[in-house]
């Protein structure tokens, strides 16, 4: 039956590249969001407050645990796409061989069951090898004797530490060596990622190229480190945990055709984990308790060693595989958020100021009172006895001066009176008929 789809590996390789660089995004994000999420500080300093800070920590530590799950299939997912680019070439590579089409006849015929060649020797004299299982690490089958592609090596599983791949199957005669299966990706947290494996040898008339290592997995990310104990001075977050190391790629099948041919490519490292975030200081509670620091992040994982080249062994020519490239270096985790520092007790009146309280990365304590209040109190009293004393002799003398001043001065009138005549004292004069004051007509 034929198929309407298609499939290009350069299509799929740079799919493959596009969705690691998604991943990585998607981590980056995940991590900036670790100390607002899980290093939270409790609102005040009571018990209520800290088992709510706990609560909502813990809601934040769930959701770094799903987002490291969700991660982890993400890479899985891309192994998957990158493995399916490069069988899709090995199958091209097969198919483009100008003995393809008796190499396929042949198989047929060894797909006789009455073959007895493949019941003595365990490897039948046509065919390819059989692929390991996925999921298994289990090694590919080697090809027939005269024609016969080998098998590809089933992929690592995923566990605590990552499962390593299988190595692919070597050709007879006439073939292509098999595939390495790619390294299982660590679940656990701070686990190491699988090796990938080796790739086959191709056949000793040629037929292909030696098969390509299998890349390595991929390291899980470290845990978050605890957080500090509330109410205790200087109550530190724990430190984050490394993060797992990447996987190392395997290594390229041999050339060991007589007449041409090349060694398979060498895997890629796989990436290594990124470091678990530091955990959040404590908050200090009661009066001038200092807050935690932040735990510090973790160191993220060392990457995988990229796999060497297939040798080439052949007598006439032939070269070398390349080397895979190292993979890369986890990133390190986000330090934790610091404690605040509970508010300081006022200094009393008269006595040595109080300190207040140091936060970490939070809040600062309250000040003190100043220790001049004593002297100011004391020069505030003198003062006010000093007034009081003159104001009750001022008291004291008062009447004796009111008595005093109403002898020696007179009561002034409210207004002036006008003067009349000088002879009779009247204002208007029947003597002479002058008025006021100036003069009486003599």
């Amino acid at each position: 039956m034929s198929s309407y789809l298609i499939a290009a590996p350069e299509a799929l390789a740079s799919a493959s590249t596009d969705l690691s660089a998604i991943g990585e995004a998607i981590r980056e994000a995940t991590a900036a969001a670790a100390p607002s999420t899980t290093g939270i500080a409790p609102a005040a300093a009571d018990e209520v407050s800290a088992v709510l800070t706990q609560l909502f920590g813990g809601f934040g530590q769930q959701f770094q645990a799903l987002s490291a799950q969700s991660a982890a299939f993400h890479d899985q997912f891309v192994q998957l796409m990158s493995s399916g680019g490069i069988a899709y070439a090995a199958t091209e590579a097969a198919n483009s061989s100008p003995l393809g089409t008796l190499e396929h006849d042949l198989q047929a015929l060894a797909a006789n069951p009455f073959s007895p060649v493949k019941d003595l020797t365990g490897r039948p004299l046509f065919g390819d090898g059989a692929n390991g299982a996925a999921g298994t690490g289990q090694a590919g089958g080697d090809g027939g004797w005269i024609f016969g592609n080998g098998g590809n090596g089933g992929s690592g599983a995923n566990a605590a530490n990552g499962g390593n791949g299988g190595a692919g199957g070597s050709a007879g005669l006439w073939g292509h060596g098999g595939a390495g299966g790619a390294g299982g990706n660590a679940t656990a947290a701070g686990g190491n990622g699988g090796n990938g494996g080796a790739g086959g040898a191709n056949g000793l008339l040629g037929g292909g190229n030696g098969g390509a290592g299998g890349i390595g997995g991929m390291g899980a990310q470290g845990l978050v480190g605890p957080t500090g104990t509330v109410g205790v001075s200087n109550g530190h977050g724990g430190d984050g945990f490394a993060g797992g190391a990447g996987g190392n790629g395997g290594a390229g099948g041999a050339n060991q055709a007589l007449f041409g041919g090349a060694g398979g490519a060498g895997g890629a490292g796989g990436q290594g984990g990124m470091g678990g975030t530091g955990g959040a200081g404590a908050s200090g509670v009661g009066s001038g308790v200092a807050g935690g620091d932040g735990g510090t992040g973790g160191t993220g994982g060392s990457a995988g060693a990229g796999g060497a080249g297939g040798a080439n062994r052949g007598m006439m020519g032939g070269t070398a595989g390349v080397a895979g490239h190292a993979g890369t270096g986890g990133q390190g985790g986000t330090g934790g958020a610091g404690g605040a520092g509970d508010v300081g007790t006022p200094g009393a009146v008269g006595v040595s100021s109080g300190q207040g309280g140091q936060g970490f990365g939070g809040g600062t304590g309250g000040a003190g009172g100043t220790a001049a209040a004593r002297a100011s109190a004391a020069s505030t009293a003198m003062v006010g006895s000093a007034a009081m004393a003159a104001r009750a002799a001022t008291v004291a003398r008062a009447p004796a001066a009111r008595v005093q001043r109403g002898r020696r001065q007179r009561r002034r009138p409210r207004h002036r009176r006008r003067r009349g005549c000088w002879r009779c004292g009247r204002h208007r004069c029947g003597c002479c008929g002058h008025r006021g004051s100036r003069g009486h007509r003599r």
